[in-house]
């Protein structure tokens, strides 16, 4: 997937903009972003701050951390079963 050119604070800000009052149309030429962007971002950006984005961001990262510490359990108790089977 290609990366934004625009930071998470950027958007909001962008966003922020178009909530005061100024036109959809005159934010995009602004900021040189397509109207689609703009309401695509608009729907996933909508009514988050710059610190709701970085918490956000903080949970993704430690829950990607979780998974791969479950999977690396998962798969040393896999393991284990298949050795102690064997055996016996």
């Amino acid at each position: 997937m290609r990366k934004s050119k625009f930071t998470e604070s950027q958007i909001v800000a962008i966003l922020k903009e178009g909530e005061a009052g100024m036109p959809v149309a005159e934010v995009c030429r602004k900021h040189g972003i397509s109207s689609p962007t703009y309401y695509a971002w608009k729907s996933k950006y909508a009514g988050a701050t710059v610190s709701d984005l970085t918490r956000m961001r903080e949970l993704e990262v430690e829950n990607a951390r979780l998974k791969r510490m479950y999977a690396d359990l998962a798969l040393e108790n896999a393991a284990i079963k298949d050795v102690l089977t064997k055996k016996f």
